[in-house]
């Protein structure tokens, strides 16, 4: 196999309770380094809280695993201070072309509205997402990094959780006020206090190649149904950085794993892809089961679940790690209030309430991708082959082509904190929305909306002619003062010379909120829509306040 990237060891450094015997209680303790576990470490860092991250091993990643990261979740990356770094190695794209046979369908821009700071998708090894995350966590004497830490027990106890935790040193005992099972699809936490998943495990098996090669192909994403070198099977292909390209190659049920990973079952299949005469040099290889399925909840009791430990998808649609990461931008903030006394522990269960939603949503998303892709009968074969040559020449017959929908934030339309709209607004940002980006000028500087929605609660008002009336800007200054992280900003049309005003010359924020002069916007500090109304009213902002807290 070739290497394009040198796997670095990270080495194992007894802590000092184990070193002394002295049990320590840690506010939190993050079981798993992966994207989830340190996104939560990074995050938790930069909210002021100390937690430790045990990992069973010493290196990030083996292979490239997942590689699509969708906009959502390079916006809380680039909140914690690695997105960028991210999209400068990355591969930038936002066309798909879907093929049937040796013919293109259609194609599709998933990003086709201007004005956003981040990318609609990149492609980017795992590896490399982990080894900018860690980069960073090493910059905190918040974050504890604790590699060969392998957790061999969770018990919990009334007020927290007791973890064993074996290393090359021995086992020793960890205490936490909440434990965050970051662990993966395997997860030994779950295992340990027996919970089970729920959903389906569909009978259908695919292989993953990644091959090392020079080509001209365009940096999108290329979706084949019973391609000609592939007959009545599905293929895939995308681009990495270092020539690295994914190739998937559906294989069906009957396929055993271990030989189709073998490179003389490999080869073959790649080369009657790209060609006899293309040169390529095998990466990494891996087959994979479609799966379904999830944690009935995601809080139990003092340990919670994010990320594959709660709940796995197929990996068309690109939902793992995004998804997963979502989960620790709705956990964190809700953790910290509770840690600090500032908001009940039952803000915790709207945690649960609110990502075991999105599960639902991504697994119903990616059940139907399944079902789309590997017809479970003649009847769906019949339908799915008709839709595709439908939607050749048929606009209306291309939203029912299935190949991965791919993913988009979830909005939270029932969450109990929610205020619900009492005055009439148009567009997308309705309460329980995450909020899109747009350009603005802050400080006499361009930049972003997303930018100013730092991981503080923010209030957007529209300040209409450039005045925020005095009484406004004093309730909003009160706010600020308080206990809860807030931040407000004035929303004008052209500099105004106010505090922390954002300049919105473009007229583009006023376009995606529907801004009219006196609006305000409540944004969580996930950057989710909490409220919205068309008029400053103190009473009506502080409930919902304590609304969006669980107060």
């Amino acid at each position: 196999m070739h290497a394009t990237f040198s796997y670095p060891k990270y080495s194992f450094t007894p802590s000092d309770e184990q070193r002394t015997g002295a049990v320590r209680r840690h506010p939190v303790v993050i079981v798993g380094a992966g994207p989830v576990g340190l996104t939560a470490a990074l995050d938790f860092a930069r909210k002021g809280v100390p937690v430790v991250v045990l990992d069973a091993e010493d290196t990030v990643s083996v292979g490239s695993r997942a590689v699509c990261y969708a906009k959502r979740a390079l916006e809380v990356w680039d909140r914690l201070g690695v997105g960028q770094r991210m999209i400068d190695k990355g591969v930038v794209w936002k066309i798909g072309k879907v093929f049937n046979g040796d013919r293109m369908v259609y194609q599709f821009d998933l990003l086709p509205e201007p004005d956003h700071k981040i990318p609609a998708f990149i492609n980017l090894q795992q590896y490399y997402l982990e080894d900018f995350l860690v980069t960073e966590a090493r910059k905190s004497d918040l974050i504890d990094l604790r590699w060969l830490s392998r957790v061999i027990s969770a018990k919990q106890e009334t007020d927290h959780a007791v973890l064993q935790v074996e290393t090359p040193d021995g086992v020793h005992p960890v205490e936490a006020d909440w434990v965050i099972a970051c662990d993966g699809a395997k997860s030994s936490v779950r295992k340990m206090l027996g919970l089970e998943f729920q959903g389906e495990v569909f009978k259908d098996r695919f292989l993953i190649a990644d091959v090392v090669m020079k080509a001209d192909f365009p940096a999108e994403r290329w979706f084949w149904f019973d391609p000609p070198f592939h007959r009545k099977q599905s293929a895939l292909l995308h681009m990495q950085p270092d020539n690295v390209w994914r190739l998937d190659f559906q294989l069906g049920w009957d396929a055993d794993p271990e030989e189709e990973k073998k490179p003389e079952r490999v080869i073959p299949r790649v080369q009657a892809m790209l060609g006899a005469d293309t040169p390529f040099e095998l990466e990494w290889v891996s087959v994979y089961t479609f799966q379904c399925r999830r944690l009935e909840r995601f809080r139990h009791g003092r340990i919670l679940f994010a990320g594959d430990s709660a709940h796995q998808v197929s990996p068309f649609g690109a939902r793992g790690a995004n998804s997963g990461v979502p989960d620790a931008d709705n956990l964190v903030w809700k953790l910290a209030l509770v840690l600090d006394g500032k908001a009940p522990d039952s803000l915790l269960d709207s945690y649960s309430d609110e990502r075991v939603a999105a599960a639902k949503e991504n697994i119903l998303n990616s059940t139907r991708s399944t079902d789309f892709i590997t017809p479970k009968s003649d009847i769906s074969r019949v339908f799915r082959d008709a839709v595709l040559e439908l939607a050749v020449d048929q606009p209306f017959a291309r939203s029912l082509v299935n190949s991965g929908r791919l993913s988009t934030p979830t909005t939270y339309s029932d969450s109990p904190l929610n205020t619900p709209d009492a005055d009439v607004f148009a567009g997308r940002m309705v309460p329980g929305a995450p909020a899109t980006d747009a350009p603005v000028e802050r400080e006499g500087q361009p930049g972003w909306l997303m930018e100013a929605l730092d991981g503080r609660f923010i209030v957007l008002y529209a300040a209409g002619n450039g005045v925020v009336p005095a009484e406004v800007a004093e309730a909003l200054d009160a706010l600020a003062a308080g206990p809860l992280p807030l931040a407000w900003h004035a929303v004008t049309e052209r500099r105004r010379g106010i505090a922390g005003e954002l300049v919105d010359s473009a007229g583009r924020l006023r376009e995606r909120y529907d801004l009219t002069p006196g609006s305000l916007y409540l944004i969580r500090p996930d950057q989710h829509i909490a409220a919205r109304w068309r008029r400053f009213d103190a009473a009506a902002l502080s409930a919902a306040l304590d609304r969006a807290t669980g107060r």
